[in-house]
């Protein structure tokens, strides 16, 4: 953890993060930077393996990106093609129970849009909040609840990046949401679309939260995704997300939950996973 983390940037600090992020990447890559950006989250970083044609950068080499701490988040950059379709495959993000401020785990989505990334796709391990979608369901998520009582771009705002309110009607872009539809039929990967809910972690949700998410119409729960996709809207890039359920939320079934079953789920679905995302990236590149 850098002496950086936990506390809030200024503008300047942050300016000065995106740049020192832009001319390290620059200087390691010296093709046109992919315009289509993917990070992947517990048990699904694996797909990284399958990006054609990779240039492999660590995050350690990139100024402004945290290196991950949690089991399942590799920390490498992969440059290349995805069923044709080029992208940077981000294998492994940052949370804020890792103790990383907003502004922080929100630097690496302004470094990829600084060199011209203009579509994200986010996914996710989650915790089932709907009792019509069972373990291993895959989820496009529809739209957010952020429980988690932060926000990325509380602070003084910088108006080259974005402006200081900013819509989030269509936050999660119907387009690439329709692409996931017809990535399903085209691999036949069945999807259901759901609302996720964002809390802080580390700690698994109450019985009693659980409850609470499901009555305000959530579908999903995890502890990532909202800051990403605040900070992706804010500087004009569109966002779609994928959440694999990989558990029930607690009190929904009588065992326990562990950072382990997420990670046995993920494996477990992950060859589905993959061929929808394949399927996806197929899609975006016609």
């Amino acid at each position: 953890m850098s002496e950086d983390d936990g506390k809030a940037m200024t503008v300047a600090e942050a300016a000065e993060q995106v740049r020192r992020g832009v001319a390290a990447l620059q200087a390691a890559h010296g093709g046109v930077f992919p315009k289509n950006a993917m990070i992947l989250g517990s048990g699904l970083g694996a797909l990284a393996d399958r990006v054609e044609g990779a240039t492999d950068i660590s995050y350690s080499d990139i100024p402004g990106f945290p290196v991950p701490t949690v089991p399942g988040h590799a920390g490498h950059l992969k440059l290349g093609r995805l069923a044709g379709t080029p992208v940077a495959c981000l294998a492994g993000r940052f949370h804020a129970y890792e103790g990383h401020a907003p502004q922080t785990i929100v630097i690496p989505i302004r470094i990829l849009r600084a060199m011209g990334v203009e579509r994200i796709i986010l996914t996710n391990a989650s915790g089932g909040l709907n009792a019509q979608m069972a373990v291993g369901t895959l989820m496009v998520v529809r739209d957010h609840i952020n429980f988690t009582g932060r926000n990325p771009l509380a602070g003084p705002n910088d108006d080259r990046v974005g402006p200081r309110f900013f819509d989030m009607t269509y936050a999660y872009d119907p387009v690439l949401r329709e692409i996931f539809a017809a990535a399903s039929r085209d691999s036949g990967v069945s999807v259901r679309e759901g609302v996720y809910v964002g809390v802080l972690g580390p700690s698994f949700e109450t019985p009693a939260e659980i409850r609470m998410f499901g009555q305000w119409g959530g579908d999903a729960v995890g502890m990532s995704t909202v800051p990403e996709c605040l900070a992706a809207v804010h500087c004009g890039m569109k966002v779609a997300a994928l959440s694999l359920i990989t558990n029930a939320g607690a009190g929904l079934k009588p065992e326990p939950l562990s950072h382990e079953d997420v990670m046995v789920e993920g494996a477990r679905a992950h060859d589905r996973a993959e061929r929808l995302l394949l399927a996806f990236f197929a899609r975006l590149n016609d």
